[in-house]
């Protein structure tokens, strides 16, 4: 019994294990990522078709909603694609996604790709992260992002230009819920009184940062991430990145192997897989962009092929 609760295991339903966890072990592990919507494979069956193929993770992103305004420019812009496509406003809520997946997986970590933060309320975010990593017995990565669609993150009632800060500040308050006893913390912008609140996480919830590799989101990885999630740019660049990086973590005093890599979007060719494995990256992520369901497993056979080729030459 816990704080008045009984814990109670409950068995989780017999699945095929064939390839399960096969590319955990491979250097760099091998994940998924999919912007999981409300018009593709159920979360539950995705995470059973990642798991089951040997993946090591699946990685859900999050976006509460997208203003029609479209003020903002979407980022991820190119010619034949300058609009922001309509996956984006129909995203499955990311920690709900996550806590199907977990119940029918045994071993899946369980990723965010990334959790905004800032938009969120940092005690109740504190409780669902805490409450997810507690139940799948240690299976959760967190990463963090500091937002770019301005009027979503306004439509929340905070102010753009400070979520950086709110950020730091609700990753403390959410760090001292996980790990004292009566949890508080002060903040620039945000603090918390001495407060209770349970389950804890069942290991300390790594927070890996996504984004880019500029100075400003540098600082905040130096000073609290355990783990960069950069966006994978073209190979010659994104190997000066990585160790650009590294070079930067020690400068600020920070032990470069403190500090995880997880690449999205993953190279598919074997020589560079290769190659990021060498640069000491943790773990590399592949998307799937199709949403038609027998389109998402076709997928997913062709890069659990590529994966199988990897782990050939490994």
């Amino acid at each position: 019994m816990v704080h008045g609760f009984v814990v109670v295991n409950i068995e989780k339903p017999l699945m095929k294990r064939n390839g399960m966890q096969k590319f955990s072990g491979t250097e760099p592990k091998l994940g998924i990522t999919m912007l999981a919507t409300c018009n593709t494979l159920p979360p539950s069956q995705l995470a059973q078709e990642v798991e089951g193929r040997g993946f090591d993770s699946l990685w859900l992103p999050e976006h509460s909603h997208i203003p029609s305004s479209r003020a903002t420019p979407f980022p991820g812009a190119a010619p034949g694609r300058e609009e922001l496509p309509d996956v984006y406003w129909n995203l499955n809520d990311q920690l709900v996604a996550l806590a199907m997946a977990a119940a029918v997986t045994e071993d899946l970590i369980l990723g965010t790709a990334v959790t905004l933060v800032a938009q969120h309320d940092p005690i109740w975010l504190a409780k669902q992260l805490a409450t997810l990593d507690f139940h799948s017995q240690g299976r959760l990565e967190v990463g963090v992002g500091f937002g770019w669609n301005r009027e979503e993150y306004e439509a929340h009632g905070h102010d753009f230009s400070d979520r950086y800060t709110r950020t730091k500040d609700n990753i403390g308050i959410m760090r001292a819920l996980w790990t004292q006893d009566e949890a508080s913390f002060d903040g620039e912008r945000e603090s918390l009184e001495p407060s209770w609140s349970w389950p804890k996480p069942s290991r300390n919830i790594p927070l890996l940062l996504g984004g880019g590799s500029g100075p400003r989101l540098l600082s905040h990885l130096f000073e609290w991430g355990d783990g960069w999630m950069p966006i994978r740019s073209p190979k010659g660049s994104f190997v000066d990145d990585v160790l650009r990086v590294q070079r930067l973590a020690e400068e600020a005093g920070r032990d470069p192997a403190s500090i995880s890599i997880t690449v999205m979007n993953a190279p598919q060719s074997i020589d560079e897989l290769e190659e990021l494995g060498e640069l000491a990256v943790d773990r590399v992520v592949f998307t799937i962009w199709p949403q038609e369901p027998d389109a998402v497993l076709s997928e997913l056979d062709r890069l659990a092929g590529i994966a199988d080729s990897f782990l050939s030459r490994s």
